[in-house]
């Protein structure tokens, strides 16, 4: 005998609901791509261009990922939102750079960056390209869910 909740589920209640789930294989990417950018940010911080350009390109992949692992949403919103954060993380500096801001966390520094560059801004976008195309690879340009 099945029970029925005493609430009534909405549209976009069951809609929310059906976004929510685990994947454990972009899971697994979004660990293995943070741990290649804590080396590139330690280990690998006088690789010059490597660290900086590779890293920002990784930096929009690995969050694309941690969405994908967490959420059923189509691959092109979760893709425009890893490049929407990457490009508000670069306004910030930007802000933070006419405003003559100081971030005093080091580390925090080094994650979000201290310096405005549109070098960064195409790293961002060459991430989410670099998303889109492995997915219509990975599932076909028909199927991008």
């Amino acid at each position: 005998m099945a029970v029925t909740p005493t609430y009534a589920r909405t549209p976009a209640s069951a809609a929310i609901a059906a976004m929510w789930r685990f994947d454990l294989g972009y899971f697994v990417v979004a660990v293995l791509l943070f741990v290649a950018l804590v080396l590139l940010a330690t280990v690998g911080a006088r690789l010059g261009w490597v660290r900086s350009f590779l890293g920002d390109v990784l930096a929009v992949v690995w969050v694309y990922t941690c969405f994908k692992a967490f959420l059923a949403v189509r691959t092109g919103w979760l893709a425009a939102a890893a490049l929407g954060i990457g490009l508000m993380v670069e306004a910030g500096q930007y802000l933070a750079t006419v405003l003559q801001l100081q971030i005093p966390n080091r580390a925090l520094r080094i994650v979000l960056g201290s310096t405005p560059d549109w070098w960064d801004v195409l790293a961002y976008v060459l991430g989410f390209l670099a998303v889109v195309a492995v997915e219509r690879w990975r599932r076909g340009p028909a199927h991008d869910a």
